[in-house]
């Protein structure tokens, strides 16, 4: 029996890819996954995009033997790793902006992002992740608001006063109380906010007549009044000496403060919100006691009275950080995605080639190197990411500022060894 002659149509591959392409052809593949930068809306951006992805055909065709043996991809194979690449590329960027601003930018507008992570702002240019933030320590800020509040400071949280009259003989008084009737008029300023929640007592105190009249005389005062203009100022057994007027102020807090601490005779203790003043209120006993409170709201709660930055950046997620734009991508980055890209079509290359073992032919075999390929791609994108990535984080601001301590440093011990010019007069 005669052998068969095989004369095949195509002595090659079906699909190969070609020598090159145009910025034309990329613009006009619909199989682009993303499509975020060869899109028509903006012409000569998009075309910039358009021509670095059909050079990067020739590039792959060249660095992967096109001209030797058919590779079995298309041009929209290599469009699509390009414009992986250009979006990893970003990702990996962002992330290493967002280490450097998220501490300041926390609190801050956010914003809403589409499928591609672009702004939903109809028009919007305003691309935050390109712009040099201003430093402003927002974490600390917050951490020491919070803290302010605890201090019965304020902090972030309104503080409120309220105060309960006082009845000779009677020890006990519950504050709580006095905060909830507080809550049910309709006419006090923290009418239906405490919703049974707790009030959290930071002062109490009561109010006395003014000692600043005795400032000034019968041995009460400190007898150092300054120079005064007035006789009725000062009485008969003040001295005169002239001194700044900042001491004459801390003398008089210092005695308002010695009134208030060691002539009122009076103190308490506070438990779950209940008073009790020492000794026993005596018809002498001013007749209301005063506090201050706070009611603490939910971590998530919005103020209502003001924007508190509840509803802002509040962690990476949140930034309002799009995908970097083609054109604000230098050449070293440019030159990054041409790897990467490369590396990528060679994995579609190994999952193509890996499909089968060999290809059989009249009285031999062709062995494919897909698995080969797809190792050496997945080694090559790692050690990429790896590369940017240790790069990057040498160049966060902290680290910035860490070189600039030390070259300041060592230019100032190369300065303390020049010699100073020793004048010399000339006769």
């Amino acid at each position: 029996m005669a052998v068969t002659t095989l004369s095949p149509v195509s002595q090659t591959s079906k699909i190969t890819l070609p020598t090159g392409s145009t910025p034309g052809d990329v613009r006009n593949n619909t199989e682009l996954p993303f499509q975020i930068y060869s899109d028509n809306s903006a012409v000569m951006f998009s075309q910039y995009f358009c021509t670095g992805a059909a050079n990067q055909v020739g590039y792959t065709f060249k660095k992967l033997g096109g001209d030797v043996l058919d590779i079995e991809i298309t041009t929209g194979s290599v469009f699509s790793a390009y414009e992986e690449s250009v979006l990893e590329y970003s990702y990996i960027v962002n992330i290493h902006q967002a280490k450097n601003v998220l501490g300041s930018a926390l609190g801050a507008a956010t914003g809403t992002f589409d499928h591609h992570g672009e702004s939903t702002v109809s028009g919007s240019q305003d691309k935050k992740n390109l712009r040099y933030p201003k430093w402003q320590f927002s974490y600390g800020k917050r951490i020491g608001q919070g803290m302010g509040t605890d201090a019965g400071f304020g902090g972030n949280t309104t503080i409120y006063s309220a105060s309960v009259g006082v009845t000779e003989g009677i020890q006990d008084y519950d504050l709580q109380s006095v905060v909830e009737a507080e809550d049910a008029d309709s006419d006090s300023l923290i009418y239906g906010k405490v919703n049974n929640k707790k009030a959290y007592i930071t002062r109490v105190w009561y109010k006395t007549p003014h000692a600043m009249w005795r400032f000034y005389g019968y041995y009460g005062g400190l007898n150092t009044v300054g120079d005064l203009a007035s006789y009725g100022q000062f009485a008969d057994d003040s001295t005169f000496e002239i001194i700044p007027a900042w001491q004459n102020k801390l003398q008089a807090a210092a005695f308002e403060d010695a009134i208030y601490t060691r002539n009122s005779h009076y103190s308490y203790e506070i438990k779950n919100n209940r008073l009790r003043l020492f000794p026993s209120p005596t018809v002498s006993t001013p007749s209301r006691i005063w506090f201050e409170f706070y009611i603490r709201d939910d971590v998530f709660a919005r103020d209502t009275e003001k924007d508190d930055g509840i509803d802002g950046v509040n962690n990476m997620n949140t930034l309002p950080f799009e995908n970097i734009p083609y054109e604000n991508i230098n050449a070293i980055g440019k030159q990054w995605i041409r790897r990467f890209a490369l590396a990528l079509s060679k994995e579609t290359l190994g999952q193509v080639r890996s499909k089968f073992g060999s290809i059989p032919i009249p009285g031999e075999a062709v062995s494919l190197n897909g698995s080969d390929l797809l190792s050496q791609s997945q080694a090559e994108q790692e050690k990429l990411r790896e590369e940017l990535k240790t790069t990057l984080d040498e160049l966060t601001y902290a680290k910035l500022v860490e070189k600039e301590a030390l070259m300041t440093e060592s230019a100032m011990g190369v300065h303390s060894k020049i010699p100073y010019p020793v004048p010399i007069a000339m006769g």
